[in-house]
């Protein structure tokens, strides 16, 4: 039997639409001024931190192998069938960031817009949805959660 606490990957997952949202009007307002230069910088550090926590409690609750990076974080769940190739593409590229961003930022260029941004708040959208179908798919459905 396997334990997955779905409480905090849907807690994770619940700031997707956030970091999807400031990414969209990063990319559809972009002036190379500094405010969506941080704007994009920490949202795009916030989807990386998504991607690789809720694949790291995927990890975890269904005993895949041991991660020893963040892009392995993403290889396996890849290999393991929770999302496409597509997303596994785009969410390799953006791992990939997260030494620039959180090591490197004092060199991050805050003027020009990522190539990653326009793209990935789709691609982010997609990932909770395909760790969802594959939740459901592995436990069957959720539970609905109760309004207070």
């Amino acid at each position: 039997m396997y334990y997955v606490n779905r409480e905090q990957i849907e807690l994770r997952l619940n700031a997707v639409p956030a970091i999807a949202s400031a990414l969209r009007q990063a990319a559809e307002d972009w002036d190379g001024g500094l405010l969506y230069g941080m704007v994009q910088e920490r949202a795009l550090h916030l989807g990386i931190e998504t991607v690789t926590d809720v694949g790291s409690y995927l990890i975890d609750g269904f005993i895949m192998r041991d991660a020893s990076s963040y892009e392995d974080i993403i290889e396996i769940n890849f290999n393991e069938g929770v999302f496409s190739r597509e997303i596994y593409e785009v969410l390799m590229k953006l791992v990939g960031l997260r030494k620039p961003l959180v090591q490197d930022y004092y060199v991050w260029e805050r003027s020009a817009l990522h190539d990653l941004t326009p793209v990935l708040p789709a691609v982010l959208e997609q990932f909770a949805g395909a760790v969802h179908a594959y939740l459901d798919q592995e436990l069957g459905a959720a539970a609905p959660v109760e309004q207070e």
